[in-house]
């Protein structure tokens, strides 16, 4: 996830280390946050890779700062992991946000409609927090600890809106992909 992140916001426009990072926390937020220890060595082995450039600036004080930006190597690279997302970034909410915040960048409607029918069908398989003796998932109906009823009915509520917006936004890119 930090790679497409990385990536994802470079994208965009050439960000200085801090703003990178400063990004990547507000997507990811609390759950997730990137530390120095892990950002910087992916940037080096991103630059390693030719998929990104430093350039050095003047800093707004004394010391200089590193500039960063994508080769074009490096949007070829972001599109290529929009079109084919790893199992893991379909599956994992966080990780799938940070997919759908730069999905935009892939620009074949069929293609992004396509990553959005994977997310949506595994939210359409049953699943649940919690299972019964006989290995059944347990409904929020069914739950008698009110804290796992809540976590079951709030889950419940975020995963139709989410499937309501993927269809939705699934359909129009398809629509936006037979007008092409």
């Amino acid at each position: 996830m930090l790679t497409l992140a990385i990536l994802g916001f470079l994208y965009d426009r050439p960000l200085h280390g801090y703003e990178l990072k400063s990004r990547i926390t507000g997507l990811t937020g609390h759950v997730r946050p990137v530390s120095d220890g892990a950002l910087y060595p992916a940037i080096t082995r991103l630059e390693k890779a030719g998929l990104l450039l430093r350039r050095t600036e003047p800093g707004s004080g004394a010391a200089p700062r590193q500039m960063l930006e994508l080769t074009d190597e490096g949007r070829a690279e972001l599109r290529r992991r929009l079109a084919d997302p790893e199992q893991a970034e379909i599956t994992d909410q966080i990780r799938f946000f940070a997919l759908a915040a730069f999905l935009h960048h892939l620009g074949d409607p069929a293609r992004q409609a396509a990553v959005l029918r994977r997310r949506l069908a595994f939210l359409e398989a049953p699943s649940s927090f919690f299972y019964d003796g006989d290995g059944q998932p347990v409904s929020a109906e069914g739950e008698p600890n009110p804290f796992r009823r809540g976590m079951l009915l709030v889950a419940r509520a975020s995963g139709a809106a989410e499937r309501a917006w993927l269809a939705e936004t699934i359909e129009q890119l398809e629509a936006d992909a037979a007008g092409s």
